[in-house]
C-alpha cells in the first residue's frame, strides 16, 4: 500500500513512520509513506501556501493552487491510467471516521491524505479535488497532521503482515463492531490484584466464553449503543440480559443502555 500526505510540515510526520511497526513494514517493503511539502508547489520567494479569506474574516485560508498542483504531480507518476485512488481531505466537516472505514482503505493499493491548516482550506479543495473527506471526532485541531496519523495509524496496522500475525487486528476492539475483552500478562498477582482464574486454567473453550462474555458486558457498561448495530446471538442477548437486571438491582434508579431513565428496575 501507498499513501501520499500533502502537508505544510512534513517533519512531524517523520518520527511516527520511522519507528516500531511502521518503520518494518516500510523497510520491508509492504507499505510506502510519500511525504508532500505543499509549499514545493508554490511560485513565491516566499512559498506562500496561504491567504486573507474574501468577504473578510479572522485567520487565513490555504490556496487551492499549491494543492491541486500537488495532486497533479502524484497522479503523473502514477502508472495506473484511471489513477483511481481515494483523494482524502481530513476535515471536521468530514464523515466520522470508523473501523469500517479504516478497513476500506486498508483494501485500496493507494490513498492521498490532504492536511489542512490555519483557518481552513479554500472550498474548491473538497468540491473539486477530493473524492472524500473525512473527520476524526466532534472537535477542532490546529490542522490535519494528526487526523492523518490516526487514519494511516488505522489503515495501515490493517494491511496484511503489517503486525506479523494475521490475527492480531481481529480481536481489537471495534473489529467486529463491539469492545474488546480484558487483556493480561504476567505476573498472576500484582500488588494483590489477580488475573482471572478461567485464563489461567487451560481450558480454551471456557476461556473463549469467558471473553466473549467481557465483550458484551464491557460494551453494555461503556458503548452501550454498540450492541444496536451488531446481530447479537442467543447466548449474547442473555448475557445482555442478566447484565442489565444486575445493573438494576444495583442500581434502582439509573438509566437504560438506551438512556432512559428507569426506576426499579423498570423503564419509566
Amino acid at each position: 500500500m501507498r499513501i501520499d500526505i500533502l502537508t505544510l510540515f512534513p517533519a512531524l510526520f517523520e518520527a511516527p513512520f520511522g519507528y516500531g511497526v511502521f518503520k518494518r513494514a516500510i523497510d520491508n517493503g509492504l507499505v510506502k509513506i510519500r511525504l508532500v511539502n505543499i509549499r514545493d508547489y508554490t511560485h513565491d520567494k516566499h512559498h506562500t501556501a496561504d491567504d486573507a479569506p474574501y468577504g473578510g474574516g479572522a485567520g487565513m485560508v490555504m490556496k487551492p493552487g499549491p494543492i491541486f498542483e500537488a495532486v497533479d504531480a502524484i497522479k503523473a507518476g502514477v502508472d495506473d491510467p484511471e489513477k483511481d485512488f481515494p483523494i482524502i481531505l481530513l476535515s471536521p466537516q468530514g464523515r466520522l471516521f470508523s473501523h469500517k472505514i479504516a478497513l476500506e482503505l486498508s483494501l485500496r493499493s493507494h490513498i492521498v491524505l490532504i492536511c489542512g491548516h490555519y483557518e481552513g482550506i479554500d472550498e474548491r479543495v473538497p468540491e473539486h479535488l477530493a473524492t472524500d473527506c473525512i473527520s476524526i471526532g466532534d472537535y477542532v485541531l490546529t490542522g490535519g497532521e494528526v487526523p492523518a496519523l490516526v487514519v494511516a495509524d488505522a489503515v495501515l496496522r490493517l494491511v496484511p503482515g503489517v503486525l506479523g500475525s494475521e490475527d492480531s487486528p481481529l480481536d481489537d476492539s471495534h473489529a467486529h463492531g463491539l469492545l474488546e475483552y480484558p487483556q493480561y500478562t504476567r505476573p498472576p498477582e500484582f500488588r494483590g490484584y489477580q488475573v482471572p482464574e478461567i485464563l489461567l486454567s487451560g481450558n480454551h473453550a471456557e476461556i473463549a466464553r469467558w471473553r466473549r462474555e467481557q465483550i458484551i458486558k464491557r460494551t453494555l457498561e461503556r458503548r452501550p449503543e454498540l450492541l444496536d448495530k451488531v446481530e447479537l446471538g442467543k447466548e449474547d442477548k442473555l448475557t445482555v440480559e442478566r447484565m442489565t437486571h444486575l445493573s438494576n438491582a444495583a442500581h434502582p434508579e439509573s438509566t437504560t443502555p438506551s438512556g432512559r431513565k428507569t426506576k426499579k428496575g423498570r423503564e419509566s
